[in-house]
């Protein structure tokens, strides 16, 4: 036997799971914890001041809305008392009709989600997919519009809703369908451009082969586009369903009387004044508007999640 073979054959053995096995455990390097600092530990401390961080305003608002005293001074201890009279002064003062504030940052909030899903993907559609005269301007024009602050426009729009109540009242001013058309065009231009980002990663190979075999623009794009691009819709809605929950600014314009404002625009009532600021209450009613945001936000967070894994290897 040759030494070439020889040295296979010696290879061979010692590199079977056998010899391995049989071979003797090398010696564990002893534990260096400054080692382990640098190279993990300070992720575990980095990780621990952050969910401090974000969990101590939540635990504040949560022990300020069980302080039966309904000042904020009794609540700088956590939990030092645990009620409920906050939530039933909520809920059970004529005053305060929370009910309906309630009911009206639901319905307000979900059509606004509904509708700007609906005219944003219609208008990303058209942006990603056809090729007319002004579209490069349009897209840009309706980006830089929404680059401008809230504030400047909440005159103008006082204005254009008091005319429109002089003509149409069901649309005008103190109408939550007027506040509802308001909120649709501030929103619009972000959408749309985020949305036309998602919509491009679609291939357009599958419009033409549709095309092909004689679908319209409007069936492409309802039953083979809405359901591509479901992960962005889904995070359009919720980004508008929390914006819209928590705007208080146009919905303390436009709402006058008590029975048609917001949660937003009801809720700053009751600590509106400092010399009877029921802080117990407000806090109370910011526990109870987070639950359908929160609700929302775990049914959504599946599309959410898989929507962008998927997004990224189109």
């Amino acid at each position: 036997m040759s030494d070439s073979t020889t040295t296979r054959a010696h290879a061979g053995t010692a590199s079977s799971p056998r010899a391995l096995k049989m071979a003797p455990d090398l010696p564990r390097r002893p534990f260096d914890l400054r080692r382990w600092f640098f190279a993990t530990g300070w992720r575990h401390i980095v990780g621990v001041i952050m969910v401090l961080y974000s969990v101590f305003p939540l635990l504040y608002v949560l022990s300020a809305s069980l302080n039966p005293r309904g000042t904020l001074t009794g609540s700088n201890q956590l939990f030092s008392a645990i009620g409920l009279d906050a939530y039933a002064r909520l809920l059970n003062d004529p005053d305060q009709p929370f009910a309906a504030w309630f009911g009206n940052t639901l319905l307000i909030a979900g059509v606004t989600a509904v509708c700007s899903v609906f005219l944003g993907a219609l208008a990303a559609y058209s942006f990603s997919r056809m090729r007319f005269k002004g579209r490069r301007m349009g897209l840009m024009s309706v980006v830089l519009v929404q680059m401008f602050p809230q504030l400047l426009a909440v005159v103008a729009i006082f204005m254009v809703m008091s005319t429109i109540s002089d003509i149409f009242p069901a649309i005008g001013l103190n109408t939550h369908i007027g506040l509802i058309m308001v909120y649709l065009g501030g929103a619009l231009g972000v959408n749309t451009y985020l949305m036309y980002g998602f919509f491009n990663t679609v291939p357009t190979d599958i419009d033409e082969a549709a095309k092909i075999d004689g679908a319209s623009h409007a069936r492409i794009f309802f039953t083979i586009i809405l359901r591509l691009v479901a992960p962005i819709l889904a995070v359009v809605a919720l980004l508008s369903f929390i914006s819209t929950t928590n705007e208080f600014v146009v919905a303390s314009i436009l709402l006058i009387d008590p029975e048609k404002q917001t949660l937003a625009v009801g809720l700053y009532k009751l600590v509106s004044n400092p010399n009877y600021a029921d802080w117990s209450a407000f806090s109370a009613g910011a526990v109870l508007a987070a639950l359908p945001v929160m609700a929302l936000f775990l049914f959504l967070q599946k599309y959410i999640v898989g929507g962008l894994t998927a997004g990224a290897v189109k």
